[in-house]
């Protein structure tokens, strides 16, 4: 399976027709190809604006969000459940409450594929399915997926329906630390491997390298970066073609979908700060080498949104941080990284418990990002389904048993939002199904082997 379709050759805009869809401008800077995107008019859409104006209903976009080593349970689930959950004292999904609405719970689902730490937990929650062992390495094995992750699952459904310039976008927040277990330790977007071959998409982990795929101009030297034109600069000449036969609202959305891009691309043209980050998982960086976590979430929720909402592609993946990972959480509070915190951290694992609230206050910028960015007449947040999770109840002790998982969005009207739903001894597969299903796919059972299911969480959808 190719990772990538090529990207659609965008129309130039003329003054004697309007596309019945989305809008692209193109244009030339340094030599290199240009593409933006253009966001969703008014003048395209039905009088109420939720649907196109041929009746034909607005896009949906399915995302898988993850975040390594778990959490601690008895402060991730809510107190309550059914509909409007409560947490308790100091739980760790605070940093969601402002977005609850768009944030439903599953609980009590346990993975029923075979058994190995990380490696059997991470092909369950992204595939649905058992890990595949290519090998052994010291105490433990290699892996890679056996089945494609939801977010391939979903991109194949929707570049069939509706192709769009990338098939699906991955992306990465904090750096892989390095480790010779396999792909499920490296990338989040597996194809599959049912063949044999690992077969792989890999999260860009530079915002600098995302923004280039985005927008065009791939080059690898930075002095050529910073002497670019700017990708508004060339296609100045068709945004001033455009402006004039767009009505006000439209002409206000326009000029804001141009300042978000210009922002970017003074952010992402800033020099990085001056820092040493070693290679090497066991050893980690002193204070002045301190990875910028929050900073870099920013920029990648944002390219994302942007992208989304540009609908360059409706599928995606964002790893805020891998299997097993080896990011220190800093601003929580962390020291040492933390799968090896995870092992080492006394009862009641506090800082565990801080670095997974930091990692929801990241989802909780991305979301929010999402909901800010309209969509018609409501918001991005509303048209996507993403599912959130990670491959260990707790890390400690490799737990695989009531997972932490998250259904975020309202997938187009789908899902309801803000509800916990429990199904104590449930199969994990039936959470991949409800986001699935929020994103539009018409399945009625999902998963592979010991992870096929006929049912989802239904209490989550509409």
């Amino acid at each position: 399976m190719k990772r990538w379709h090529p990207p659609r050759i965008a129309r130039r805009i003329s003054s004697r027709a309007l596309p019945s869809r989305r809008m692209f401008l193109r244009g030339l800077a340094a030599g290199g190809a240009i593409t933006v995107g253009l966001p969703l008019f008014e003048m395209l859409l039905n009088e109420n604006g939720d649907a196109w104006a041929d009746g034909e209903e607005l896009p949906t976009r399915f995302g898988l969000w993850f975040f390594g080593n778990g959490v601690r349970l008895n402060s991730w689930l809510p107190s309550t459940q059914g509909a409007d959950w409560q947490l308790p004292n100091d739980g760790e999904l605070a940093p969601l409450l402002p977005l609850k609405d768009y944030v439903s719970v599953c609980s009590g689902l346990d993975v029923k594929t075979p058994r190995h730490p990380h490696h059997s937990g991470m092909s369950a929650v992204c595939s649905g399915g058992p890990h595949l062992k290519v090998d052994d390495v010291r105490d433990t094995i290699v892996s890679t997926m056996k089945y494609p992750s939801v977010d391939q699952v979903a991109a194949d459904y929707f570049f069939d329906q509706h192709p769009t310039p990338y098939r699906s976008l991955e992306a990465a927040v904090t750096r892989f630390r390095g480790t010779d277990e396999g792909t499920t330790f490296q990338y989040l977007s597996h194809n599959g491997s049912l063949g044999g071959e690992t077969n792989v998409n890999p999260s860009e982990e530079s915002p600098q390298r995302f923004f280039d795929r985005l927008f065009g101009n791939e080059t690898a030297d930075p002095l050529i970066k910073q002497a670019r034109a700017s990708v508004l600069d060339a296609v100045g000449d068709q945004i001033v073609d455009l402006q004039p036969r767009l009505g006000a609202r439209d002409r206000q959305r326009l000029e804001q979908h141009l300042d978000s891009i210009a922002d970017l691309e003074r952010r992402l043209g800033a020099p990085s700060p001056s820092c040493s980050r070693p290679d090497d998982p066991g050893t980690f960086p002193d204070a002045s080498g301190d990875e910028q976590m929050a900073e870099k979430n920013a920029a990648m929720s944002d390219l994302m949104a942007l992208a989304l909402a540009c609908d360059l592609t409706r599928s995606f993946s964002l790893m805020f941080s891998t299997c097993g990972s080896g990011a220190v959480m800093w601003p929580a509070g962390a020291t040492n990284g933390q799968h090896y915190m995870n092992h080492t951290e006394p009862s009641p694992w506090t800082k565990q418990h801080e670095s997974v609230k930091f990692t929801m206050g990241q989802l909780a910028y991305f979301l929010d990002r999402l909901k800010q960015t309209a969509e018609g007449a409501s918001n991005l947040l509303e048209q996507c389904s993403i599912l959130v999770c990670t491959e260990h109840t707790e890390g400690w002790n490799h737990a695989q048993d009531d997972m932490p998982i998250l259904v975020c969005g309202k997938g187009g009207g789908r899902l309801r939002g803000n509800l916990h739903q429990r199904d104590d001894g449930g199969n994990v597969s039936k959470a991949l199904l409800t986001a699935l299903r929020g994103a539009g796919l018409p399945l009625t059972e999902f998963g592979h082997e010991q992870g096929a299911v006929s049912a989802s969480m239904t209490e989550l959808e509409v």
